[in-house]
């Protein structure tokens, strides 16, 4: 190896290893700051007075405004469930089992999972937008110099009430992907649907559905948290805005998805 390759290899690994190490500390620092304001979040829930009409507003934009997509999301995911368990368990004569398989996994992983990715591309994207453009037009700024504290004036009532929220669009998604799963179960398959209901819910326990909702509820505060703190965290104007809304999407994402797979551990080895 020449002297120029040697030189060119040692430089590429530096750039290699700098950029490594530029990753590492800004994921520390944003997963800090994150834990930061969660924390911060939850000392100021039981120490000072909640703002109770902003909840109520935040839970009409967070719950009620996504009725529809939830709907579709659910419905449709009960009837590919259905065709695609149906298509299996015809290889061994036990299409009987269809709807056992569509409540259980509706109810421990599909429903809170999907309800929350469907919340947080809407409504975490919403709440990174709306913080960030107070946060560069320095409304928040400006909040602190009237003695107001932004977290228990806009993170808040944000959290209540996406952790109340999404506890219950979960329990909306589950019984309309059932609904998804009996359209296609009954009518396409040949179920009957006395069979179809009584297996369904003779499948759950409560331990099915306890899984599923403790889910939730940790999710809606991943979404609402995550949202707040890349607002808070906005620079640059327009582009900047546009930066922390994505940031937002994609870490919630990424969060739901990983605390799920901790909660599915703990609940299946306790």
């Amino acid at each position: 190896m020449s002297r120029w390759s040697y030189l060119k290899t040692l430089v590429s690994v530096r750039l290699w290893l700098e950029n490594f190490g530029a990753g590492c500390l800004n994921f520390f620092y944003h997963a800090g700051g994150i834990a930061i304001l969660f924390r911060d979040t939850c000392v100021l829930i039981f120490r000072r007075s909640i703002r109770w009409p902003m909840v109520w507003d935040q839970m009409l934009k967070i719950g009620v405004t996504s009725l529809p997509l939830v709907f579709l999301t659910a419905l449709f995911t009960g009837m590919v469930l259905a065709l695609q368990s149906a298509y299996q368990l015809r290889l061994f004569a036990a299409e009987q089992f269809t709807s056992d398989l569509i409540s259980v996994s509706l109810c421990r992983e599909l429903g809170p999972v999907l309800t929350a990715m469907v919340v947080a591309g809407r409504v975490g994207a919403s709440i990174a937008a709306e913080l960030g453009t107070m946060k560069v037009t320095e409304q928040i700024d400006a909040l602190k110099a009237l003695a107001t504290n932004p977290i228990q004036y806009l993170v808040i009532p944000r959290f209540i009430a996406g952790v109340c929220m999404l506890f219950m669009l979960t329990i909306y998604a589950d019984c309309i992907g059932m609904l998804g799963g009996y359209l296609i179960a009954v009518f396409k398959l040949g179920m009957s649907s006395h069979m179809y209901i009584k297996r369904g819910f003779d499948a759950l326990v409560v331990k099915d559905i306890i899984t599923g909702l403790i889910k939730a509820f940790f999710f809606g505060g991943i979404i609402t948290v995550v949202g707040c703190y890349f607002g808070f965290k906005a620079r640059d104007g327009a582009e900047g805005v546009g930066r922390a809304t994505t940031l937002a999407v994609v870490v919630s994402l990424i969060l739901v998805i990983a605390s799920d797979a901790l909660f599915t551990a703990i609940f299946y080895f306790f």
